[in-house]
Order: structure tokens, then C-alpha cells, then sequence
């Protein structure tokens, strides 16, 4: 077998839960519009968020987002600062009025477990299912979840990046509102955007870097909100502003935008991109499911993530060795959430098959190496 050898820093392969790697083109295209961006002359850091520009900018991103989803002209696309946590509590507040039932939680891992703490500082909430005593290794099935019809809405995770579970299906009634926090795998495949009444994600996994959260909410949301709301976390007032009601981060905006030209006329649209992304999910998965246990996939098979791989090794000091030889031979970000330790691996949308195929020789070469 042969042994990898080290990488320079300049060609370290990121595997990290987030920020993510972003494409070879959009590197470029970013490297050139901070020193100017064509047309304007100007660095992106220093164009006003109030120009001409920076409203194409917006306007053209917006549309972008609406042709990968097949969005329809009564959804809102905002670009929205204070991550997907923000959106923890921006949602109850606004589709949880005192008069309706509680809304419907589901805990299936570390982040859907932090929205409701979240989400219950602002408004009563029900749990109707919890994988919290399970250790969240695996999704609920239709037949363990009882939905209200009278629910204010639904949430859940659609991909739980820590424990690296993917529902690979939509929750919940057709008469509930449905929420879905999408951070970790929006724009990685089809989702039937239309049967969500909000769907949210910060941008450092998939669709550019941190600084700028999309939310895509339909306008009778956005119409029925409270209207004692602070300003910053009304999405009216968002909606109503075009996303620019206060400085927005316009060097991430603008990423996003090269992003989804990217996805729309590089890759090919959403649906070839999933074909991508489960192609190098299952080179990954096949590694571990052929090591001989010696790599130990932490999810039920039918839960796993295309997104986040997470995995362990026989002992803590092996995957300690494991980790310090992967950053020596080049690969970075592959240590395991610090709720649960272990190892991650993610395959985020930029991360090519090529990167993948590496570290499935370098894991290979470990177990060879490292088995007795």
C-alpha cells in the first residue's frame, strides 16, 4: 500500500463539520473580487451595502436560490445575520401566538436539542420524540411520531451534523406548518422546498462562509407575524427591506452568490448534485463497512448522513493517533464534535470524490499499519 505523503498547507483537504471547502472556482472568483470586482473596480470588502451593485448582488443570489428549489413567487428568500441559532428563537416568535396550540419539536441530536432549549425561552413547545436517552444514534420511524393537527407548527433537523443522521423524507401533516433547519445539507439535494412553510440555514457548510443565514419563508408567515416584534427579528421588516433593513455581511452574501452560479452552471442543478455527494458517501460508507470493524460507523444504515460521516475507531488513543497521522498526511477537520468525540468526516457539496478516494487509501493504509 502506498503511504500518502504529506500535503503542503496550500492543498490540505478540509473535512471540517464547518466552515466548509468551497470549490476551486468560487476560490478564485473570491481571491479576484477582493482585490476588484470586475465591473466595479472596488474590493468586495469595501462596496457599500447601499450600492447599485450589492442590490444586483442580493436580487440575483435571491433568484438563484428560487431556481435551484423551484420556489414560487410567494416565498421570501432573506439573507439574514446571527446563524441558524438566532433562527432558534426567531421562529417561535413568530409562528407561536399565546392563543394557538404549542408548537412540535423533535430532538434528534445536538442541534435540534439547542433550538428547543432555545425555543422554549419564548413559548410553550412539545417534544413528541427524543433520541436523547438513545445517545441519537438513529432517526424516528412514521410510526413512532403522533402529530396535532392543531400544532402553531413543526420542527425538526433535517441533517444533524454531530451525529451525522439525514431524514431522507418530509415530516409531519400537510395542514401543520412545517419549520425545518436545513444548515447542513441545503442546496445538497432536492427537497421539496414547497411544503415548507420556513425553511433556515446558515451558510458555512454548503453555500458559502459564515456571516449570513438564508431563510426562506412564505409570505403568509411572514404577513401573520406579531407586530410588536423588535425590528431585527421580524421578518417583515427583513422581507420588507429586501435583507438590507440593517448592514449586511456583503462579502458572504456575495460568496453565496457565486455559489449558486456555480450549482446552477457548473454542477447542473440540485438533483445531479445529489448524485455527487451520495456517490462520495458511499465510497466513505464502504470503507468503513469493509474495514472489518475496525471502523465503526456510529448511525443506523438507514439514517446515515451524505453529508457528515461520523465514526469510530476500537480505542480513544487510537483515534488520537489516527488524527495526529491524518494532519500530518494533509487532512484536516476530521476530529469528531466535542459533545461526543470520535471522528467526522464531512462531505460537504465543494469537497470533491477525488478528496474522498484520499482518505479512504489513507484509512486503509492506517489499518494496515495500525490493526494488530
Amino acid at each position: 500500500m502506498h503511504i500518502r505523503q504529506p500535503f503542503n498547507s496550500r492543498n490540505r483537504l478540509n473535512f471540517s463539520g464547518g466552515p466548509g471547502v468551497l470549490s476551486d472556482c468560487v476560490l478564485k472568483e473570491t481571491q479576484d473580487a477582493i482585490m476588484g470586482v470586475p465591473g466595479v473596480g472596488l474590493s468586495v470588502l469595501g462596496i457599500s451595502h447601499r450600492s447599485e451593485w450589492f442590490a444586483d448582488v442580493v436580487h440575483e443570489a435571491e433568484s438563484n436560490i428560487r431556481s435551484l428549489l423551484s420556489l414560487p413567487a410567494d416565498y421570501h428568500v432573506l439573507f439574514l445575520q446571527g446563524g441558524a441559532t438566532q433562527q432558534f428563537v426567531m421562529v417561535p416568535m413568530a409562528l407561536a401566538p399565546a392563543d394557538k396550540a404549542p408548537p412540535e419539536y423533535l430532538e434528534t441530536g445536538y442541534w435540534s436539542a439547542k433550538s428547543i432549549v432555545e425555543a422554549r425561552r419564548v413559548a410553550p413547545i412539545r417534544v413528541i420524540w427524543s433520541g436523547h436517552d438513545a445517545g441519537y444514534r438513529c432517526l424516528p420511524s412514521d410510526a413512532e411520531l403522533s402529530y396535532s393537527q392543531d400544532a402553531a407548527y413543526l420542527h425538526y433537523v433535517s441533517n444533524e451534523t454531530v451525529e451525522g443522521l439525514q431524514f431522507s423524507r418530509v415530516l409531519g401533516r400537510e395542514d401543520v406548518t412545517r419549520v425545518c433547519d436545513m444548515s447542513s445539507d441545503f442546496l445538497s439535494r432536492p427537497c421539496e422546498a414547497q411544503r415548507f412553510a420556513l425553511i433556515y440555514a446558515h451558510a458555512q457548510k454548503n453555500i458559502g462562509p459564515a456571516g449570513v443565514t438564508i431563510v426562506c419563508v412564505r409570505d403568509e408567515i411572514v404577513r401573520q407575524a406579531p407586530h410588536d416584534l423588535p425590528s431585527c427579528l421580524d421578518y417583515r421588516t427583513q422581507a420588507q427591506a429586501h435583507s438590507i433593513y440593517n448592514t449586511p455581511p456583503v462579502f458572504a452574501i456575495y460568496v453565496v452568490l457565486l455559489v449558486t452560479r456555480w450549482l446552477l452552471r457548473d454542477i447542473g442543478g440540485l438533483a445531479q448534485m445529489d448524485r455527487f455527494n451520495r456517490a462520495k458517501a458511499a465510497q466513505l460508507y464502504a470503507c468503513l463497512d469493509g474495514s472489518g470493524g475496525f471502523y465503526r460507523a456510529r448511525t443506523a444504515g438507514a439514517d446515515r448522513s451524505l453529508m457528515n460521516v461520523v465514526f469510530n475507531l476500537p480505542t480513544t488513543e487510537l483515534e488520537h493517533v489516527f488524527l495526529q497521522e491524518a494532519a500530518h498526511a494533509g487532512f484536516s477537520g476530521l476530529e469528531g464534535h466535542r459533545a461526543i468525540g470520535g471522528l467526522r468526516a464531512s462531505l460537504y457539496n465543494a469537497l470533491t470524490p477525488d478528496a474522498v478516494g484520499e482518505l479512504c487509501g489513507f484509512m486503509v493504509d492506517f489499518q494496515t499499519r495500525h490493526s494488530h
